[in-house]
């Protein structure tokens, strides 16, 4: 029987060309697109999972409530993993690790150097391992760990380094060019984490592991635990509202400082704390997604319902013929979904080809490595049967109830028609199916515009034509920073030259409590910008109030800006000059006050800030090229650092381009919501050409009796028309209010935002109208001119 009715869909399918081109075509784009948004989402998901234990792996993070805002971040103060380690029995391990980079450097036998390369690396206790536990190639370095000048490599890392991971144990390398690091231990390469772990040095080897500073917190320095088995989240809470309370509250550490617990699952989806591998996405945004291919598959789905209640008229004398030789109306209900499954079948193995032909673009745009694999990966797999049910189920079931539900009386008269003038199922699916278009085509013009709202909104300083290279650490004193500045202002073409912490707009946040007036103020924290005279002129920072402080007075004055004397509770810029500043021993007047300028992502509030001198804090030197000299003078600015610092990797950037990093996660939303905007318009009407085509067909004969009666081409098309562009307008008044709590959500996560006006939602209606009145136009212009005597002459 299965048989039977798969050869009768084949020929069915064959039958009816055009229709069938038209849901294959919607069916296919459509599910290409489900494929490649399951297989991102996969990948967001499939981040910290496998661990073994790993539902008993957390992370500490910090907290902070000032008086009138709330602050957090992902690290931890350092000597924290050995108080919980010796004060806490629930904890089975705790390890501290510190995020870091520089220059590596292999040498030959001979002494040169082989590869010298800027790595990220880790410094790390040896029950990191305990805690994440690896694969090991060699045997597990445990001993080895807990001494100074020893590093454990990743089997790409070794590969890499040393050309064979199976014989990189027991070679060395240098990192920061003084440090000798001895291989003692090679691992399997992690799985995608958040603590993408490539190098590993010896906790003995930092900078910081006798730093005993509880109100010292750096993102880079972090701590995870592995809680004892058998004891839950909510009991080990207990032991930390007391370990609060004896390190933070009963210290008097300042913020109301606490560590919170977050668990391993969570960190790639964290809205508030950052991680090692800065690649978080949250949530709502894969909901979203999710919600998107919902849209596309539902929209190819009622292409399908459509044009298959409308086409079965043409099959009732089919209905007619099998129920008068007996088929029950299951044995239809067959037939009928087996053609869905068919169709749905072919349309999946094009999707596929297609998915598979987008996932290069998919892995460039989302910078994530997306596997293709039918049969290595079951989920893939899985999902592909899901999608080839729900849509042979969505698509299939209420027109096989339809065409089967036929009298045969009825059927075999051909007194079966379609009612083109109620507003049936059919005419609510359309409504439907262009509510959902013009919602995305309103959510993309919008997040257009607001991108283009942060490319073009002032930032209060100059960005464009600023290189912004990274300074040494071994060269950071006088003599090298104005030698190295004296080579650059000899460049043709470089008008000023300055040194300072980051640029004006700079994801490195350093903020820290502070006193003024030898009062400890207890509303916000200061955001602390050390940079030299130039930066305000290289830049141009405006001075609303009194000067900036000179080379000549280093460490004697801070300079803030707007937002700081308002918070400070200040009216006038001029009375806030000449009051004192202390943050963390550091003591000067202030001197100036600068005009407000975005310190951070338009998506954040200007902090208030305090900039002061401070050479052995300027990590970073700033070039300012004039615009007619930019290729050449980038070009001689990478020559002058390679000659000046040969041990070290040129990493010149230009101001305005890591500005526009910030909004990576928009650009990738722009993206994806002009493509899919762009597939669901496709798909809708291409719908939207065959049934017309169908209407047009059915209402041939009252086209020719119309027209010999004397109607013209132009009414006979406005007729036509005139029912889908009255879907269409519904569809707009459907789409509208929806669109706005859309958007309205999204750019409320940007403290500056583009104004919400009209005309997103006029374009969208524009366009809409437009593409319907073109699309149906064609299809009905056709009908109209069409022979009379050829609808007529069998009357």
């Amino acid at each position: 029987m299965f048989r039977l009715n798969l050869k009768i869909a084949f020929r069915n399918l064959l039958k009816n060309k055009v229709y069938t081109l038209i849901n294959i075509l919607g069916l296919s784009i459509g599910m290409a697109s489900c494929i490649l948004i399951f297989l991102f989402v996969r990948a967001q998901l499939n981040y910290d999972q496998g661990f073994l234990n790993g539902d008993r792996i957390y992370r500490f993070v910090t907290d902070w409530k000032y008086n009138s805002f709330d602050d957090y971040s992902s690290g931890v103060p350092l000597p924290l993993s050995a108080a919980m380690r010796t004060e806490v029995s629930s904890i089975e391990k705790v390890a501290n690790i510190s995020k870091n980079g520089g220059v590596v450097q292999v040498k030959d036998q001979l002494g040169n150097t082989r590869i010298k390369a800027t790595k990220t690396f880790y410094f790390a206790e040896p029950e990191i391992f305990d805690i994440f536990q690896l694969d090991w190639l060699s045997a597990r370095p445990v001993k080895e760990l807990r001494e100074p000048n020893t590093v454990v490599l990743s089997e790409t890392e070794a590969t890499a380094l040393f050309g064979d991971a199976n014989t990189a144990v027991g070679k060395h390398f240098t990192f920061w060019n003084s440090v000798n690091l001895k291989v003692v231990g090679v691992f399997r390469d992690m799985q995608v984490s958040s603590v993408p772990m490539d190098i590993v040095i010896s906790y003995p080897t930092f900078y910081g592991k006798n730093n005993k500073d509880w109100n010292s917190v750096n993102g880079n320095n972090q701590c995870f635990m592995l809680l004892k088995a058998g004891v839950t989240a909510e009991a080990f809470q207990k032991d930390l509202v007391a370990f609060n309370k004896k390190h933070f509250t009963d210290q008097t550490v300042s913020g109301n400082q606490i560590s919170v617990l977050e668990p391993l699952n969570n960190i790639h989806f964290s809205e508030r704390y950052w991680n090692f591998a800065e690649t978080s996405v949250m949530k709502k945004q894969l909901y979203g997604l999710g919600i998107i291919g919902l849209f596309l598959i539902l929209t190819a789905c009622i292409n399908f319902i459509n044009l298959a209640t409308a086409q079965s008229v043409n099959r009732s004398k089919e209905v007619g013929v099998r129920k008068v030789l007996g088929s029950e109306r299951s044995q239809l209900i067959s037939q009928f979904l087996t053609e869905t499954v068919a169709v749905a079948l072919l349309s999946l193995l094009i999707a596929c080809v297609l998915a598979e032909l987008a996932i290069p673009f998919m892995q460039n745009l989302f910078k994530d490595d997306i596997v293709f694999s039918l049969f290595g990966t079951p989920s893939i797999f899985l999902f592909l049967l899901v999608l080839v049910i729900l849509v042979s189920f969505l698509a299939g079931l209420y027109p096989a109830i339809v065409m089967s539900g036929f009298k045969p009386a009825l059927a075999l008269k051909n007194k079966i028609t379609v009612n083109t003038k109620s507003l049936g199922l059919r005419k609510v699916l359309v409504v439907v199916q262009f509510a959902i278009t013009i919602i995305l085509i309103i959510g993309t013009l919008v997040i257009i515009g607001q991108m283009n709202f942060l490319r073009s909104k002032p930032l209060g300083f100059r960005s464009d034509a600023i290189v912004v290279l990274n300074m040494p650490g071994e060269s950071r004193n006088a003599s090298a920073e104005q030698n190295f500045s004296t080579k650059l202002k000899q460049i043709n073409g470089v008008e000023r030259v300055g040194f300072g912490y980051t640029p004006p707009l700079s994801g490195a946040v350093n903020s820290t409590n502070f006193n003024l007036n030898g009062e400890e103020n207890m509303d916000f924290e200061v955001r602390l910008l050390s940079a030299d005279e130039q930066y305000f002129k290289l830049f141009n920072l405006q001075i609303l109030a009194g000067k900036t402080y000179s080379q000549a007075n280093d460490n004697k004055g801070y300079v803030v800006n707007e937002t700081f004397y308002k918070k400070a509770g200040y009216l006038r810029a001029e009375a806030i000059l000449g009051q004192i500043i202390n943050q963390n021993g550091i003591e000067g007047p202030i001197v100036g006050v600068v005009k407000d300028f975005n310190d951070k992502s338009l998506k954040e509030s200007i902090s208030p800030i305090a900039l002061y001198s401070l050479p052995r804090q300027y990590e970073c030197v700033f070039v300012r090229i004039a615009p007619e000299h930019v290729t050449t003078a980038f070009k001689e600015v990478e020559a002058v650092f390679n000659a000046s610092f040969p041990n070290e990797v040129y990493s010149g950037r230009f101001v305005d381009q890591e500005i526009q990093s910030f909004y990576d996660t928009e650009k990738v939303m722009s993206v994806l919501f002009k493509f899919f905007a762009g597939v669901i318009i496709f798909i809708s009407f291409i719908g939207l050409f065959g049934l017309i085509s169908f209407v047009a067909k059915q209402r041939s004969r009252e086209v020719a009796i119309r027209k010999v009666l004397g109607a013209t081409t132009v009414e006979l098309v406005r007729m036509l028309n005139g029912s889908f562009l009255l879907m269409v307008f519904l569809a707009n008044v459907l789409a509208w209010p929806l669109a706005y709590v859309f958007v309205s959500g999204w750019l409320s996560g940007f403290a500056y935002r583009m104004n919400l006006s009209i005309w997103p939602f006029a374009i969208a209606m524009a366009i809409s109208m437009a593409i319907t009145l073109a699309t149906v136009s064609l299809r009905s212009y056709k009908a109209a001119v069409a022979n009379t005597v050829d609808a007529l002459k069998y009357e």
